[in-house]
């Protein structure tokens, strides 16, 4: 019989917190939403900007919830009948409750910070560490102020490995979410311009990705990208901090990890690598160099950790990219198909030219073309148009065939692309979506992007709703 995740008598307790009510002994998982909980979890009532948690808790009761844990100034307010666990601030009880996760497991623990590349690099860890004991991640992109609590509140006694990501968009944001992690490892995938609305400046933002730094454990590492500009900075403040080890990653070969030689295809890499002076040849399932580079980081990880290189470098060939990161998509169309690369998901300058760049690397059948269709990249400030109009240069010497923009934004780069390029142009995304859909012709690869807010995820589900998938969906 497997272990509950908690009993309620240790539950109640890491979150400060009475039990009232006929509560379950045991609790098998954590839920903050009454959609998707499942018999046996604990429901933490949050109030968000929009929705208050208590105002759920009926709802969770009834769906098998073992405890909802609520905020003794609401208690008046619900079922009398219900089973409680009854705390000062269900988010402050979750941030508790966390912390009493991370302080009762002997796992290896590594955080994961970074402008780009955070998800991919997270998910690749699981993956990779996988191969060698029991591992906890966190799901989707939970990397915030209740993101990161619920991750380590959700993390099993037994856990050998945890990987987590943590984000920022504002300075003072990673500091205490990572001294409640406290990582063995730290990684830090690079530092872009992005936020730079609330940012002066890059090195700002590189010293605010730092903060991870502040809750490393005594022994820990930081993994630092060597080839990033940042990269003198960030060494600097490490020692600032205190980190007794540094390793670096990238393609200069005076890295402690590096590339020798890659060889890319369409759902993919090759890659022959030095990790920490081993000689390493290994496969990644997702099409991409920001993936080999990232890989490299993965590997150092691992080795840091006491994991197994060998079944590490294995298990990255069965990595790939998620809905809206990178995802492909066959579509048949009549008299071919076309590929779809989905990556609506978000959107900044450092991870537009990555896409741009896997774009540029997807091979097509003639007269299929090479289609970027692009919305405005969000939070970069002043500086917003000139960064957009900036996406020229990657676009031309990716040799994109087609280019549709979208956002008034990207109107600043439609403007100085060549006229062979320029398609269609919308101030939003769905003034996109008739043109597309009656242009795309076989053997075409199409790649949509843009920040989540410009609202481009739509014009994936429209082609895919036009041209259903193949049964083989490739994924890259």
């Amino acid at each position: 019989m497997s272990q509950p995740l908690w009993t309620i008598e240790a539950f109640a307790e890491a979150a400060g917190g009475s039990v009232k009510g006929e509560a379950n002994a045991e609790i098998s998982g954590i839920s903050i939403d009454s959609r998707t909980l499942e018999t046996g979890d604990a429901f933490v009532c949050i109030k968000g900007d929009r929705m208050d948690g208590h105002d759920f808790v009926e709802a969770a009761l009834a769906a098998g919830a073992a405890v909802a844990v609520v905020a003794e100034d609401r208690l008046a307010d619900l079922p009398a009948d219900g089973r409680y666990v009854v705390v000062d601030d269900p988010l402050e009880a979750l941030r508790r409750i966390g912390i009493a996760a991370r302080a009762r497991t002997n796992a290896r623990i590594v955080a994961v910070t970074g402008s780009v590349g955070k998800t991919g690099t997270k998910e690749a860890l699981r993956l990779a560490l996988g191969q060698s004991g029991k591992v906890h991640a966190s799901v989707a992109s939970f990397n915030n102020h209740w993101g990161v609590p619920l991750t380590l509140a959700r993390m099993p006694e037994d856990t050998e490995f945890g990987v987590f990501e943590i984000g920022m968009n504002h300075a003072g944001e990673i500091t205490p979410l990572v001294k409640m992690v406290r990582p063995h490892v730290a990684v830090i995938t690079t530092v872009q311009p992005v936020h730079l609305e609330f940012f002066e400046s890059v090195e700002k933002i590189a010293q605010a990705k730092a903060e991870i730094f502040e809750g490393l454990e005594p022994d820990g590492v930081a993994i630092l990208n060597k080839d990033n500009r940042q990269f003198d900075l960030l060494k600097f403040l490490a020692v600032t901090a205190g980190v007794p080890r540094i390793h670096t990653f990238g393609e200069d070969p005076s890295a402690d990890s590096h590339i020798q030689r890659v060889a890319s295809y369409p759902a993919g890499s090759s890659v022959d690598a030095v990790v920490l002076g081993q000689e390493i040849t290994y496969k990644i399932g997702a099409a991409g160099k920001h993936h080999v580079k990232n890989s490299l980081a993965v590997l150092t990880a691992v080795c840091d950790l006491g994991a197994d290189l060998a079944k590490a470098g294995l298990a990255l060939d069965t990595m790939r990219a998620p809905k809206g990161r990178g995802e492909v998509n066959r579509l048949p169309l009549p008299g071919g198909e076309l590929f779809l690369i989905d990556e609506s998901y978000n959107a900044n300058p450092a991870s537009m030219k990555a896409a741009l760049a896997v774009l540029g690397e997807s091979p097509v059948a003639r007269p299929g073309r090479r289609i970027a269709v692009i919305g405005d990249m969000l939070e970069l400030g002043a500086d917003a148009d000139r960064l957009h109009a900036e996406l020229k240069q990657p676009i031309t010497d990716s040799g994109i065939d087609a280019v549709y923009c979208a956002g008034p934004h990207m109107h600043a780069l439609w403007e100085q692309l060549p006229q062979k390029l320029r398609f269609h142009y919308g101030e939003s995304a769905k003034d996109l979506e008739e043109t597309l859909l009656n242009d795309v012709r076989p053997g075409d690869v199409v790649m949509i992007k843009g920040s989540l807010g410009s609202r481009m995820g739509p014009l994936v589900e429209a082609l895919k709703k036009e041209y259903p998938p193949a049964e083989d969906t490739a994924a890259a």
